[in-house]
């Protein structure tokens, strides 16, 4: 696979890589055409899995690299290392607090953002939205370092995250799809809204690698940036949403272990 992308430019790779992302959005919101429903137990532990592989994405893919990165450039590691994490974090601290999104299993009263009459489907679907900003924003920076020539940045690495936010998108996709589904939407529109929680990631993944290809010196700042962006993601909507269930709680954590572990391998294998 690196061979094959070695052909392209990094703007051209990380649009490739979020397609590929945005793909298996698609694929986990393709459930709809063959159920109304997942089991709770699994569900709950795809997105348990899905935090795990952030986590490790987080630091493997993201805050490690950007620690190395600041030092080659001569940058006091540590403080730039908190100003784009803490930065990423903020960052979407603002955004959740005032675009209007809703999470998946709540009701409407459970709204977040600024009061709006939008649809409950519009709702969910800006609630996935908004955490897949982070994900193909991290993406892109990973692709448009490599084209820095800085040691800490490997195409093998970049590869590997978006493998990694690939496969914790799927559950992603069917979180929004299946319950719309549930609902009462037809197989069709419930897909599409799915998917649509995705469309954002080739868009932020081609602007993160344009923004620090033309702005090397920044790299460091947006590779903990998306990091920080990450782990509130995490933080604030993976673990909550997959631990509501208490019953659950054991095999979820095992299943986050477990997504961490495989993001660890892929990164460690291939970067």
């Amino acid at each position: 696979m690196s061979e094959y992308m070695l052909q392209f430019n990094p703007v051209v790779q990380a649009l490739l890589a979020t397609l590929f992302t945005w793909g298996v959005t698609a694929a986990g919101a393709a459930l709809v055409f063959l159920t109304r429903t997942v089991n709770a137990k699994l569900m709950d532990s795809m997105l348990g899995f899905a935090a795990g592989v952030m986590i490790a994405a987080s630091f493997w893919s993201l805050l490690a690299p950007g620690i190395e990165m600041a030092e080659e450039l001569g940058h006091t590691p540590w403080l730039t290392a908190t100003i784009g994490f803490m930065g990423g974090g903020i960052f979407m601290r603002l955004t959740d607090k005032f675009l209007p999104h809703l999470h998946p299993g709540l009701s409407t009263d459970k709204t977040e953002g600024i009061k709006t009459s939008w649809q409950r489907s519009t709702l969910l679907v800006l609630a996935i939205t908004l955490h897949n900003i982070p994900e193909g924003l991290a993406v892109g920076v990973a692709f448009g370092a490599v084209a820095a020539g800085l040691p800490s940045a490997t195409l093998g690495g970049a590869i590997a995250l978006a493998i990694g936010i690939g496969i914790q998108n799927f559950p992603e996709g069917t979180a929004v799809a299946l319950p719309l589904r549930r609902e009462g939407m037809s197989k069709t529109k419930s897909f599409m809204l799915g998917q649509a929680s995705g469309i954002v990631e080739p868009v932020a993944g081609v602007i993160g690698a344009l923004f620090v290809m033309k702005m090397q010196n920044i790299l460091p700042y947006a590779l903990c940036f998306a990091a920080g962006a990450m782990i509130f993601v995490v933080v604030e909507e993976l673990i909550p949403e997959s631990q509501r269930n208490y019953a659950n709680i054991d095999i979820v954590t095992m299943a986050t272990m477990t997504g961490f572990a495989t993001m660890m391998i892929l990164d460690v294998a291939l970067g």
